[in-house]
């Protein structure tokens, strides 16, 4: 068992799954809490833009627009400045995701994680207390990198600490923080929009989380796959015997480590060249397409803009932020759910019963609007419709908040040899970043030309993901994170581009 050529039956056996113990959850809580940062911003820019104060001081014309009596309803926020002050977040963690790969190598996951949340405290200051466009965009740049910082370290830190058996449940802990994030800026901007400084509360309150993810970080100890990486061996050695709470078993996982790092350095080469190699050819399909998809869900679209999608479909400002509220809660609930099923069902189970939910209900909101708008979208939906129109998004998070939420972080955050993991992490990121940006950057315009068909658009997209796990996606459940090599050589498809290597190999 010490040369560590282990089948993945054998790593299971020989107490590679581990057990849950204290340590363990008390640290992937306080890393998956970085998800704070990047839900609250997610929920909180919707809201805030639909608040009468905020776009009276930095969009006017909005408001003018709004006021004309035969305004197209899906067009009265197609403001190109309004989009980029919520698209520039994600320009700017696309920067920080090009270069969080070498950070994260270099510095370790915990320090990323601290670097992060000072960051995304010193853009929240800015953006709270902005006199003018620029301030507010600057602001968002710089929280924008606090989100690249934290989404590149904190899947890695969750894959890397948390016992295999149970990765699928802890790794999902990072998508439950971005819902609480979401719901409690929700309910934020709804007590915040009574109040003629009201915007500034919603975007000054994120400091909250901003302080309470780093000083957590600040707490806890950084990953053995970490510190090996970095040299420090003895400190490795003891957090897996910590986290794991057991010296039994823990020298053939510490001794995989070892293994793992000592390949990786000895075939050291650009890790961005590494990447593009035959062999691992799978995980850069899977880096690219697994971000990719998540976003063409259109869930971060809705979620950024639901108070105003509501509003564009009949319900009032109060109704549209309670209607926020409510699409956030059952988001959050499903979250739970995948956390209970993930590491029974596993992914792909998950993957297909959530991307068949979404499909149908962005099918029906469609025909929903379709019918009741009209084709030119002048008339006013009902409010009876319009409840229709929430029940079915509400069950279209659900899909979303047991599948390609949380998975879409766990997925790519297990799937990398060490030598390349941070390396492909990065990609990921990137990938979600420069996808969010160009939807988020387009969304109310493709809403206001394609009216209803943004709902068929999006829909058709999750028809096409849902088959693309069907087809190419193994399933990783329960696997170590050094034998997942064995996924790849035993799949129909990608076997002919990793082939058959020896168990010893663990890079």
């Amino acid at each position: 068992m010490a040369n560590g050529s282990f089948s993945v039956e054998d790593r299971s056996a020989a107490g590679f799954s581990g057990k849950i113990t204290a340590s363990v959850v008390i640290t992937c809580v306080v890393a998956a809490s970085s998800g704070l940062i990047f839900g609250y911003d997610i929920g909180i820019t919707g809201g805030v833009t639909t608040m009468i104060p905020f776009l009276e001081k930095f969009f006017p014309s909005i408001l003018r627009k709004a006021a004309m009596a035969k305004t197209n309803i899906y067009c009265i926020y197609d403001s190109q400045v309004l989009t980029a002050f919520t698209s520039s977040l994600y320009i700017a963690g696309l920067a920080a995701s090009l270069v969080a790969s070498r950070l994260t190598a270099a510095v370790g996951r915990k320090n990323t994680m601290v670097l992060g949340g000072c960051t995304f405290f010193l853009g929240t200051v800015l953006n709270s207390s902005a006199v003018n466009i620029t301030m507010l965009i600057l602001g968002r740049v710089l929280l924008g990198f606090g989100v690249g910082f934290t989404n590149q370290a904190t899947p890695l830190y969750l894959s890397e600490i948390a016992p295999p058996k149970w990765r699928g449940a802890f790794g999902t802990g990072f998508q439950f923080f971005i819902g609480i994030g979401v719901v409690a800026s929700n309910c934020i901007n709804f007590g915040a929009a009574k109040l003629s400084w009201g915007w500034r509360l919603s975007l000054g309150l994120a400091v909250a989380p901003s302080v309470l993810m780093t000083l957590g970080s600040l707490l806890i100890t950084d990953t053995p796959s970490s510190l090996v990486e970095r040299g420090k061996t003895e400190q490795a050695r003891q957090a897996l015997i910590k986290v794991r709470g057991t010296n039994e078993n823990t020298e053939a996982e510490f001794a995989d480590l070892i293994k793992a790092t000592e390949v990786n350095k000895a075939a050291q080469k650009e890790p961005f060249m590494t990447i593009l190699e035959r062999q691992y050819r799978p995980h850069l399909v899977m880096a690219i397409a697994i971000p990719f998809f998540q976003q063409v869900t259109g869930i971060n679209i809705i979620a950024f803009y639901a108070p105003i999608l509501f509003q564009s479909v009949g319900f009032g400002n109060d109704s549209a932020l309670i209607a926020a509220i409510i699409l956030g809660l059952v988001n959050l609930f499903s979250i739970l759910c995948s956390t209970a099923m993930v590491d029974r069902y596993g992914r792909r189970f998950l993957f297909i019963t959530g991307g068949i939910l979404m499909f149908t209900c962005q099918v029906m909101v469609a025909i929903v609007l379709a019918a009741t708008t009209g084709v030119s979208g002048n008339k006013q939906i009902s409010k009876g419709y319009a409840a229709l129109v929430l029940v079915l998004m509400c069950v279209y998070a659900a899909g979303f908040g047991w599948s390609w939420g949380p998975l879409s972080w766990l997925i790519p955050s297990e799937i990398f040899p060490i030598k390349v993991r941070p390396t492909g992490q990065s990609i990921s990121i990137a990938v979600n970043f420069a996808t969010t940006f160009v939807l988020s950057q387009t969304f109310l315009t493709m809403l206001c030309h394609l009216k209803f068909s943004t709902f068929l658009f999006y829909g058709g997209w999750i028809a096409v993901m849902t088959i693309f796990v069907v087809v190419f996606l193994p399933e990783t459940k329960g696997i170590p994170l050094d034998s997942m090599y064995a996924v790849w050589e035993e799949h129909w498809y990608w076997r002919r581009f990793v082939g058959a290597k020896p168990k010893t190999n663990l890079g």
